[in-house]
């Protein structure tokens, strides 16, 4: 009878066994691990776009923030990645257009530039995205640059179009800026244009920022198969005296706009007391532009040079608080309280669900012997600074505008570019900004060593602007 048992029990372990294979086999199959292996699979092939929830870990620059968040900003919503009209009824932003995207690049079909199904957008590293400052870097020779042919981009003011002026070297034109720790994706205008289908572009800012307008102009124009489909809405010929352009882009539904404020603190004027008109600066009050900042969707600021100009510099009878005119003021003092009140009204009327907010830093100038307005020059610049106290020098209004940015609400990106210009005093007009076709001899009393050529410099700011985006993305896409 114990044999009996035994058997049976050995019987009934070895069914064990076989039922515990069997039930292994059939939960473990290729077949039913399948479905579990996609979604990781559909992760990788198709990057999602930016969500308010993900925050990115991207150091764009010191300080490093940034914001950026969907939202609908029209009265009906819209599907991602379609043509809408008007252009008050837009699309939330959507930097990687996830229903018509792969790795926010544009499918096929719709775009002659994209990218294949398995490409990232960026030939940088995905490791690196989250550890790479994009200010911290070189320029390098590239002889695919420039983007534009020089003299081809109708939008480029006569004083900046140097080669047309009879600037007859163009080395200049041949850097691309390299951050050391990534490579900036290639500037590709269908993907950018793309990303702010149904959207308002507004660079708001000083002669400076209409120098970074005029440049994302050409950038984006050279891309277009039908430049007909592009125009100022006004019908507004680009000059220096307009401070307000609205450039529409049919097939995308988006504008690109510049709103000229010398100070985004509001100009104005008092009667003295021999009843003359003099300028005042209300350091404590908003410029009157900003009824416009708030309808566009993404925002470029900035201010800077026009702090240093006679009256600013010196100060007197000039800042106002309130009804306080101050017989004598710090220029560097009401620069802080300027950008503060910038500050403050950004944190009052931005929502960060539709907009995003990018303030472009301090361009350096290059006058040697003299300033803008005291004999300066700089022609005969055919090379970079490669070395020098000068690569190093910071100003001090950068230290204020990083100060304030920490301490804001709205998170902001700050386009640091003032290390990079640092390097680029080959890179202004000097005496090429007026047109010499006579051959006469070119006046060298007055320089532009503050403004830069078009092709050139202010094309790696906006490329800067492009790489911001599509790097955030990929952070957030790929959670590192």
């Amino acid at each position: 009878m114990a044999t009996s048992l035994q058997k049976n029990r050995y019987a009934f372990l070895v069914f064990l066994f076989l039922l515990f294979c069997l039930l292994y086999f059939f939960f473990f199959t290729k077949q039913t691990l399948e479905p579990s292996l996609s979604v990781y699979k559909d992760l990788l092939l198709k990057a999602p776009s930016l969500s308010p929830l993900l925050s990115s870990s991207l150091e764009l620059a010191n300080p490093p923030s940034d914001v950026y968040s969907p939202a609908d900003l029209g009265t009906s919503e819209t599907p991602i990645g379609k043509p809408i009209s008007p252009i008050s009824k837009r699309e939330p932003i959507d930097l990687g257009n996830s229903s018509n995207s792969i790795n926010g690049e544009i499918l096929k079909e719709r775009t002659k530039t994209s990218l294949s199904e398995n490409e990232l957008p960026s030939p940088a590293p995905v490791q690196k995205v989250n550890t790479c400052n994009l200010y911290m870097g070189t320029w390098v020779k590239d002889e695919e640059y420039p983007i534009y042919t020089p003299g081809s981009c109708p939008y480029v003011d006569e004083a900046l179009s140097c080669q047309s002026n009879g600037r007859r070297d163009s080395e200049y034109l041949k850097w691309r800026w390299k951050p050391y720790d990534c490579d900036l994706p290639r500037f590709n205008a269908t993907d950018f244009l793309e990303r702010l289908r149904g959207k308002r572009l507004m660079l708001v800012g000083d002669s400076m920022n209409r120098n970074q307008f005029e440049s994302i102009l050409c950038l984006l124009w050279q891309g277009l198969p039908n430049t007909k489909r592009m125009y100022e809405t006004h019908g507004y010929k680009i000059t220096k005296g307009r401070g307000y352009y609205v450039f529409k882009f049919e097939d995308y539904n988006c504008t690109v706009e510049f709103v000229r404020s010398h100070f985004l603190v509001r100009e104005g004027s008092r009667i003295n007391g021999q009843g003359n008109s003099n300028p005042v600066l209300s350091i404590d009050q908003i410029d009157k532009s900003a009824r416009r900042w708030k309808r566009a969707d993404i925002l470029v600021f900035n201010t800077g040079h026009w702090w240093s100009h006679g009256k600013t510099a010196r100060g007197k009878n000039y800042y106002k608080e309130g009804d306080f005119l101050y017989p004598k003021l710090d220029a560097v003092e009401a620069y802080r309280r300027a950008m503060r009140t910038w500050a403050k009204w950004i944190d009052s009327n931005i929502n960060l669900t539709n907009k995003l907010v990018f303030y472009r830093g301090y361009s350096s100038a290059h006058f040697r012997g003299g300033d803008w307005d005291s004999g300066g020059s700089c022609n005969g610049e055919i090379e970079q600074i490669l070395s020098g106290p000068f690569l190093d020098n910071y100003p001090l209004k950068m230290k204020i505008v990083e100060e304030v940015v920490r301490e804001m609400k709205v998170r902001v990106i700050l386009l640091n570019v003032t290390r990079l210009t640092n390097f680029r005093k080959d890179g202004h007009p000097s005496i090429y900004g007026k047109s010499n076709l006579e051959g006469k001899k070119v006046s060298t009393r007055r320089q532009d060593c503050s403004h830069w050529c078009l092709p050139g410099v202010p094309d790696a700011w906006n490329e800067l602007i492009y790489a911001s985006l599509v790097f955030k993305q990929l952070s957030s896409a790929f959670h590192i």
